[in-house]
């Protein structure tokens, strides 16, 4: 059976759990090895063989480029038809109003 933890004691044993937790922390980052630059982190991809980073910058570009002109063809679509409904709109309403005088 578990005797009840009196309400004093639970900060201080979380306190001290806490501590114990960022004390480990620390310890296991000291003795863990610090990575030298001069290790190598896997294979070296040879430049010949890599696309160089202004041709992905210039697809990125073109392909945003497209995607902007898309954008604004819709708009450009969906505006019109817009403007296109209001005009019908009001020529209806001018023949209505025309028809009841």
């Amino acid at each position: 059976r578990q005797t009840p933890v009196p309400k004093m004691l639970a900060p201080c044993l979380l306190r001290r759990v806490l501590l114990t937790v960022a004390l480990v922390f620390v310890v296991a980052l000291l003795r863990t090895e610090p990575v030298r630059s001069d290790q190598e982190a896997g294979t070296a991809i040879p430049a010949e063989s890599r696309p160089c980073v202004d041709c992905h910058a210039f697809e990125f570009m073109q392909r945003a480029l497209q995607d902007l002109k898309k954008t604004a063809y819709n708009l450009d679509t969906r505006t019109e038809t817009l403007l296109l409904q209001v005009e019908k709109r009001n020529l209806c309403d001018c023949v209505t109003a025309n028809l009841l005088n």
